[in-house]
């Protein structure tokens, strides 16, 4: 894998797969990478952000239907990974995509543990969330604005 930053600066500004994602969420090329190693392991994946509790607000990996989707969960898109058939879709709970609806998500991976629960924690990485505000004209492409 490509170096691993080793910054937990949720900030700190990452280039992005082109095309990898939806207007809402991208991802790193590590994290890419990471994803491709991960579903030759785990088959299909998925992501929830977390709202909180055992690790913070980090983006949970499962293997696809392995985390049950409810009614209050926003589907905020799907990751196109090259290498992979099927997108990686991406949800949070509805209570937090009122904090976060203003806010551009990129998955990055570094170094360290993580959850137990998500399927990168056995590699010695994590994945977590880099964030910025959408600009004003993005908002108006989401028809946020």
């Amino acid at each position: 894998m490509d170096a691993v930053s080793t910054s937990t600066d949720v900030t700190e500004a990452v280039p992005e797969v082109p095309g990898s994602g939806t207007g809402r969420v991208a991802l790193s090329p590590q994290a890419s990478e990471l994803l491709v190693t991960l579903t030759d392991i785990h088959g299909p994946l998925m992501f929830h952000q977390s709202g909180g509790c055992c690790d913070g607000s980090a983006p949970m990996c499962y293997p696809d239907g392995d985390f049950k989707i409810g009614g209050q969960d926003v589907h905020l898109g799907d990751l196109t990974v090259e290498g992979l058939e099927k997108p990686i879709g991406f949800y949070m709970s509805a209570s937090q995509f009122e904090y976060w609806k203003h806010t551009h998500l990129t998955v990055d991976v570094v170094k360290g543990r993580g959850s137990g629960f998500s399927v990168e924690a056995p590699e010695g990485v994590r994945f977590i969330i880099r964030s910025r505000l959408f600009t004003d004209d993005e908002m108006r492409d989401l028809g946020d604005l």
